[in-house]
């Protein structure tokens, strides 16, 4: 029998929604900075679908957190693989925060089951969704 106080606490995760990439990364960066006043210095990681246009609001925050770009897509479907070497490769790192950033939210529901079924389900913890 596994000793449940042995096992590593799950990662809280939120998936962040909104019109551009801009606009995503910038209501992450607004989290990230409202979790470092709080005096929370912890290991942040970032998966965002897309590319940055231009200058990216997260450049300027330090420490930097994680951070993995990757194409767009449906990412329950078409990118589904991707999303799973990501995130495997993220949650080796063993962030304490993590936040997705999804180019587009028709399948918002369709994702979110897929990271509360296994194995993500014993190593995720979803938050509420941040809408930029």
């Amino acid at each position: 029998m596994s000793d449940p106080a042995a096992s590593p606490a799950r990662v809280a995760t939120t998936l962040v929604t909104g019109p551009g990439a801009r606009a995503r990364e910038q209501a992450i960066l607004t989290e990230l900075q409202r979790a470092g006043s709080a005096g929370a210095a912890v290991h942040q990681a970032i998966i965002l679908e897309g590319l940055p246009s231009g200058d990216s609001p997260l450049d300027t925050f330090s420490p930097a957190p994680q951070l993995a770009r990757i194409a767009p897509g449906c990412l329950c479907c078409t990118g589904n693989l991707v999303l799973r070497v990501t995130l495997n490769r993220m949650l080796r790192q063993r962030p304490e925060r993590l936040f997705i950033g999804l180019a587009r939210s028709e399948h918002l529901d369709q994702l979110r089951s897929w990271l509360q079924a296994e194995p993500y389900d014993q190593l995720l913890m979803l938050t509420p969704d941040l809408q930029a």
